[in-house]
């Protein structure tokens, strides 16, 4: 159904609404100072749980909660690491500024767990910070509004959304339990939407950020029955256009997940006819499937080449693929994370790590 828009204001509407589904999403390509690179995402979601209609949060007893998604690519390796937290906590004083910011821990039973933060520091600048990432990111280019205003109608659902393009980063990243000093380019979503998810819905993202400064966001959203497309182009001078009639068409590989069994579409053909634009676009690594449960999905850096009008162009790009037929459920995804817990526990008990708490206990207790 149809929503009032209301036009987006910053830096206000960076934060937090009272709407069912809203996140705070990042990816990033970075390179140490060896020339190794690698990829990152991080997300931080929030849901009126018994509004989003997603299976397992429904069973939550609070009225709103936060969980994140990030993943760690190691491109020269080829290696993919990913953190699922189905819960995260946020503090008192989030959202309290006057500008984005919203500090939060995603708990563990592990002995230790890190701060968590999504702020912005300047009048471009933010800071995130997770497990595995802590960056400093500035704002190269205004925001891209999604469509032309930042508001999308489905007509069943619609979706506030702007996007950060062009964000230069620097920071450290840590790979293998050590911290690497990092520079590159990351790219920000932010969206809030009153739509609760269904088991048909089905999306094909990409953003994309070309060496000639030109950064495009594209994606299908739909069903088997009804789609819609959307791109979004950023020029390096600052222009932008907005278009419906874009193409993305599965060109090639595929990937079969031996987890889930779905399969995946690697490569793809993207054009946008109204600005002569043509790109092949291809995954870095294969393997990138993230399970949530019913919701599993490919997220994960890729390449891209082709052209605008006559010039040939490359660049680099993130991919996420959702709504593809798997055969991992929610049942599944309990049964893992117990699996995981226990045997955590196991490895736990024989490096003694709940050495100290008997010590302790002993010591309280005698």
């Amino acid at each position: 159904m149809s929503k009032k828009f209301k036009p987006i204001k910053f830096p206000e509407d960076e934060s937090i609404h009272n709407h069912i589904i809203e996140w705070w999403y990042f990816n990033g390509h970075l390179k140490d100072q060896q020339g190794r690179e690698y990829a990152f995402m991080n997300c931080l979601f929030r849901a009126k749980v018994k509004k989003v209609k997603i299976y397992f949060l429904s069973r939550v007893p609070t009225q709103t909660l936060y969980f994140s998604h990030s993943i760690i690519s190691d491109l020269t390796h080829k290696s993919f690491q990913h953190r699922i937290t189905p819960f995260s906590i946020i503090s008192d004083d989030s959202f309290s500024k006057s500008q984005l910011y919203v500090n939060y821990i995603n708990p563990t039973i592990k002995k230790h767990y890190a701060n968590c933060a999504i702020e912005k520091t300047g009048k471009s600048v933010y800071h995130m910070k997770n497990e595995d990432v802590d960056l400093k990111l500035t704002s190269i280019k205004k925001p891209l509004l999604v469509g032309g205003k930042g508001f999308l109608d489905f007509q069943t659902k619609t979706t506030y959304y702007y996007s950060l393009t062009n964000l230069k980063t620097e920071g450290v990243i840590k790979i293998k339990n050590k911290w690497i000093k990092v520079s590159g380019k990351s790219w920000m979503d932010h969206q809030w939407a009153d739509a609760s998810y269904s088991p048909k819905d089905k999306w094909d993202w990409f953003s994309i950020q070309l060496d000639d400064g030109t950064d495009i966001i594209c994606f299908m959203y739909g069903t088997d029955r009804k789609k819609a497309y959307v791109a979004d182009i950023s020029y390096a001078d600052g222009r932008q256009a907005h278009y419906k009639d874009a193409e993305i068409i599965p060109s090639g590989e595929e990937w079969t997940s031996p987890k889930s069994q779905a399969v995946y579409p690697i490569e793809w053909k993207m054009r946008i006819p109204a600005k002569d634009i043509s790109l092949t676009l291809k995954a870095r690594i294969k393997n990138q499937e993230i399970l949530f449960g019913s919701i599993n999905y490919w997220e994960g850096p890729i390449v891209a080449e082709g052209f605008l009008g006559n010039k040939k162009v490359t660049g680099v790009g993130f991919m996420e693929l959702v709504g593809y037929p798997s055969h991992y459920s929610n049942i599944n995804y309990v049964k893992d994370e117990v699996r995981k817990t226990t045997d955590w526990f196991i490895s736990a008990a024989k490096k003694n790590t709940f050495s100290l708490l008997g010590r302790i206990k002993r010591k309280i207790t005698g």
